[in-house]
This record gives C-alpha cells, structure tokens and sequence, in this order.
C-alpha cells in the first residue's frame, strides 16, 4: 500500500503516543508516559520476528551541539528524574499559547549518501503538527558543497534553499540530512527562523545511529528553528533524565517547559505567523484520516474529534465536509463559514519592506506573501530591503539594547572585529573564529553606542564592552554553541558601504541581491517591484505596470478592492450622481436615496464602496440588506453622503 505510516495512541491509556509504520516490518516509537520503546525488525530473523526494546537501553555515541555554558541565569540547573510527564505537565499549566493549534510545513532534503520519522510524536505535546510537504533526495551528486564545517555546510544550503527551493515549494522550514560528521557536532540550525525565506533551515548528521535517536536531533535543530534555545542551565522539566533540547544529543523523546516557554515567547513577539496557515490537501504527504485535525486530500475541512467538532459551526465531524450552510471552514480569508469578499486585507504589512495582500473573493486563502524586491532603497535611501525586513545598523542596535541605541563608529567594528575572538570576529574558519579584514569588518560583530538598558532575552548574553577613540563600543555575545549562529553578528542584508552589503560576514557588492527594478520605467514612479519582479502599485494607480489609475496592489497581492462589486456598482454610481445633483439644486440637502440592484451576496457592497472619485465619493452607512426580488437580484436602499475635494 502506498500508505505504511501510521500515528495514535495505546489504547486504554491516556497518557500514551504511537508512531509506527509497516512499511517492510514494523518499525516505530510508543511512548507510555516517560518511557519510550522502539520497535524494529530483527536484522538476522528469518521468521519475521522483530524486537521490543526501551530507548534508555540503547548505548548512544557522544555527539553535542557543542555549546558552552557561559552567559546563562546563574542558579538555574537542568530538571532530575522523577517530574510529571510533558503531556501531564503541558495539562496542568494550560497555555493560551499551547492551545491554538500550529503547523509546521517541513521540507527535508537527504544527501546521496543516505528516510519517515517521529518527529510528530514529540511536536504533538506542544500542539505543533509537523507535516511534511516535501522530501527530495540527492541520488547521484550533492548540490551544494558539504566541505568545510558545520557552518560553512548550514551557510550553503540555505542559501540554495533561499535561490531555489523557496522558488519551487511553500514550506516554513527546511532540514538537511547528510552523513558527513562534523567532529562530535551532531547538527546546527539557525534560531527563530522558522519563517523565514534565508534562514528557515537546518544540517542533520545522520550516521551510525538509530533511526530513533535522529529523528531526536532532527527535532532539536527544527526547536532551533521554532525559537527553542538550549535547556542547560536552566529549571526545565520534562519527565527524563534529558530532555530534546538538551545540548548534548540524548535521544529523547521529551521537549521540556523551557521549550514550551521558548516557543511561547516566539509567538508572542509575532514570531511563526506561518504556522497558523493550514496546510494545503495538495502540498502534503499525509494520510488520508478524517479526524486528524489535518485537512487531507478529499476532504473539504477536518475539525477533529466528534467532541472537538462541538465548536465548529463550518465542519461535519466523521465526514470531513462542510456543513450545508457553509461555504468554508478554515483560512485567512474564511470568517463565520463564508468566503470573505475580494479586496479584504489578509495579511497587513509590516514595514516599509514588506507588502500587504488582500483576498481574491473566491478562495478561503490568503495570496502568498509577497514582500519587495531584495535590494530596494529603504530607510531613505540608507539602507537596502532584504527579505522583507530593512536592514540597518541602528535597528539592529535598538532590537538588543533598546530604542535609544544607535551604531557606534567604524572604528569599533574594526577594532573589534579584528581580533578574531568570541567577541569580536567574522564567522568561523572551521573550529576557530575568523578575524574580519579591514574591509569585512562592517559584517562581523554588531557594535553598538548609545547604550541606556541591558538586552533581555529567554537566554542571558554576554554584554561585552569595548573603549575605542573617545567611545564606548557595546556588543552581545550569546554563546548558543557550534549548532546556533550567534544573533549577535550584523544582519545578512545590511547596507557595508556604498552599493555594498553584508552577506555571510563579508562586505560584496550590492550586486548579489540580483535588484533588477527600474521603478521610474517598469512602474512609471508609481509603486515598486515585489521579490516575483512584478509592479506593486501605490493605491490610485493599477497593476500591472501603474500607469493607469487604479486601486493599488499588484498582479500577486490579489485585488485591493472587489472587482465583481466595482463593475455592478458602476451603473449606480452614475445613478447617485443624477439624484446628487438634482438634490442641491431641488432641495438643498447633502443626502440622497441610491436604489441597489445588484446580483450580490449579501453585506458584499458594504465592503466595497470605498473607492475614490477625482469629484465626489460616495460613503456607504448602510449596506444592501433587502430581500431578493423574484427576479434573482437583490434590492435594497443605500443612504449615500456627497463628498467633495
């Protein structure tokens, strides 16, 4: 059967979690409480006999994330034995944040020289589903170069991500898995990422171990991603000895409160938008089950459990359909079981480097998120947009040390980042730090002046301070490990110089961001060029080229405005202005009565009629609610105000 894969529980037993497949054998994890077994086909059997055995039995090899233990809270320590269980523990306490449901779409790229695994099992506890989207797999040549050390293999791959598999397939995060070792480093993984379109990623060792224990190390570098730092040091429980975010590789099935904690701040601070998108039936490899809580291929919406359906006024619990009256259940453009009307904002913009989209009026789903074009002038003029985000000195400084922070001088990076240490440096050379030349050293060590409050963040940094020429020079220093870039380091994007830039910790020319927009002739000065080369308008102006008046936006974003509500409301419009006319000059008064004739759903007009006029607007104050005539058509009275320039 193409289906082998199977997921639940031990029946009987609440506090239980089963992941299994039958795929040549049996092979799989049950986790009963703190204990958790592996099964497996016995390798010298010929009589089909398989083995049953206790995951802390296993003699594991040494491997770590190579993380020090310096710049932590002083008398935290890591949980002993003897806690409640993950699941127990995440049922006491009762996070607002644990219970809205969050997925993660995983894209997972092997190498030639090594594939389902358990990472739903222990996602499940933080009422993450990780759902896989895509799996490729390099059978005759690596695509990217695996010399080097972790760092340099982590640097290429998600830059090949960034250029090409971000192109090619939605996903929140990517985890390579190679067999290559890196001296006792197990992985590494960028923190806080999860979302992101250059740094979503991870490397995974896959070598002389259990399919168990990776499928632990694998949901340590994607903890990584999720915002998880390390739990050394710290009061963490999870009901083991070690928990998965433990720096060293242990083989645990358990994320602790720290994790939990660790994922909560994320969100809190609008980290992982992405994960509330519900994965697409026809982007995932899944199996079909209605009841899942995950919308599969050939179901219409999937509310859960008969209990957990309750709730959803949308969705027929046991048939994954929509409820008669329903036209949607779930996504950004689908409230109260309807399909939102086209040019409803779904997803606002952020910053000056980000753009925002609108629902086409047709589908319960938000445009892809669009941002503009890497290279655009921000900031005005002093800084570059790099996937999404401004990129500048002071920003950065403000981000750690708060909102009066600035850059310091130049003469700091370079003093500073000359060194090659933990504390100033540009990267790594291997195992060691690497000192930044005179003309990189913009890209090493953030270094800031200006400094009033101390940065607070779920771990402590080092605060390392340096005096230079007159000034005091501030930076952090995290001191996550070998497996976490250090977020203290200036940001890939940031403007180094004239028409240069900061990618992986050298000052190149402006030129690798490939910008390519003349907005003066492509977009006739009136709007910009997203990251898929196309116009976003300025609103007055219509893709896609804004040279003819429009409502804004681009040929991506979806529409600004609902188009099927703009062509029926054209006639009228005439019709109001007959009547406003001959309300002045008749009666004086600034009021009419418009007559609505339109072959729309209801409260539709109502979200429409805001557009601009060059002499007159019209404001709607009451949207067509009248019964439908025999004819089919919906009739009603607005009460329409003029409006003049």
């Amino acid at each position: 059967s193409d289906h082998c894969h199977y997921q639940g529980y031990v029946e009987g037993i609440l506090d239980s979690v089963v992941a299994v497949s039958t795929c040549s054998g049996l092979r799989g994890l049950v986790t009963i409480g703190n204990v958790t077994y592996g099964i497996e086909p016995m390798d010298s059997s010929s009589g089909s006999e398989h083995i049953l055995y206790s995951l802390d039995n296993v003699k594991k090899e040494p491997s770590t994330c190579g993380v020090t233990t310096e710049g932590h809270e002083e008398g935290e320590h890591t949980g002993e034995n003897h806690h409640p269980s993950m699941t127990q523990l995440l049922r006491v306490k009762k996070r607002a944040i644990l219970h809205q449901t969050r997925y993660v779409e995983l894209f997972i790229v092997v190498d030639k020289e090594k594939v389902r695994l358990g990472l739903w099992v222990m996602y499940i506890m933080l009422n993450i589903h990780v759902v896989l989207v895509g799996l490729e797999i390099w059978k005759y040549e690596n695509i990217i170069s695996t010399d080097g050390g972790a760092g340099d293999v982590l640097a290429n791959f998600v830059q090949w991500r960034e250029k090409n598999l971000v192109l090619r397939r939605r996903h929140d995060s990517a985890q390579f898995v190679l067999k290559k070792g890196f001296g006792g480093t197990a992985g590494m993984a960028y923190v806080g990422t999860v979302c992101s379109k250059s740094h979503a990623g991870g490397i995974n060792v896959f070598g002389k171990i259990s399919i168990q224990m990776f499928a632990s190390i694998m949901a340590h570098e994607l903890g990584h991603n999720l915002g998880m730092n390390h739990d050394d040091e710290r009061v963490c429980h999870c009901g083991a000895s070690s928990c998965i975010m433990s720096s060293g590789a242990s083989g645990s099935r358990n994320f602790s409160s720290c994790s939990a904690e660790d994922f909560e701040k994320l969100t809190l601070n609008k980290g992982g938008s992405c994960l509330l998108n519900v994965p697409r039936p026809d982007e995932t490899y899944t199996i079909p089950y209605c009841g899942n809580k995950l919308v599969d291929m050939g179901e219409e919406c999937d509310c859960g459990s008969p209990k957990e359906c309750e709730s959803d006024p949308c969705c027929e619990p046991g048939t994954c359909r929509l409820r008669s009256t329903a036209e949607c259940a779930y996504g950004d453009c689908c409230k109260n079981c309807r399909i939102l009307p086209g040019g409803t904002e779904c997803r606002a913009s952020n910053n000056e480097c980000d753009l925002p989209e609108y629902c086409n009026g047709t589908s319960q789903f938000c445009q892809p998120d669009f941002t503009v074009q890497n290279g655009h002038p921000c900031h005005k003029e002093e800084a570059y947009c790099y996937n999404g985000i401004c990129q500048y000195y002071d920003a950065q400084c403000q981000d750690i040390f708060g909102s009066k922070a600035k850059a310091a001088p130049n003469i700091c990076f370079a003093e500073v980042n000359s060194k090659g240490d933990r504390f100033g440096n540009c990267g790594f050379h291997g195992h060691d730090y690497k000192k930044c030349s005179s003309w990189n050293a913009m890209c090493g060590k953030l270094q800031c002046e200006n400094v009033e409050t101390m940065p607070v963040f779920g771990i402590k940094p080092a605060i390392i301070w340096t005096p230079s020429n007159g000034t005091t020079c501030w930076g952090v220093d995290f001191q996550l490990g070998s497996d976490v870039p250090d977020p203290g380091m200036v940001n890939e994007g940031t403007k180094c110089g004239n028409g240069k830039v900061c990618r992986h910790f050298q000052c190149v020319s402006a030129s690798v961001l490939n910008y390519d927009c003349d907005v003066e002739k492509q977009c006739h000065g009136h709007g910009v060029c997203n990251n898929n080369r196309n116009c976003h308008c300025e609103p007055g102006w219509a893709p896609p080229f804004c040279n003819i008046k429009g409502y804004g936006g681009s040929i991506d974003s979806g529409p600004p405005y609902n188009e099927v509500c703009d062509t029926a409301l054209f006639a009228d419009f005439w019709f109001a202005f007959f009547f406003l006319v001959e309300g002045r000059d008749g009666w004086g008064g600034n009021f009419v009565f418009v007559s609505c004739f339109s072959p729309l759903k209801e409260q539709v007009l109502g979200q429409c009629l805001t557009q601009q006029e060059d002499a007159v607007s019209v404001h709607v104050e009451d949207t067509c609610m009248g019964l439908r005539g025999e004819s089919g058509a919906w009739g009603s009275t607005i009460h329409a105000e003029e409006r003049t320039k």
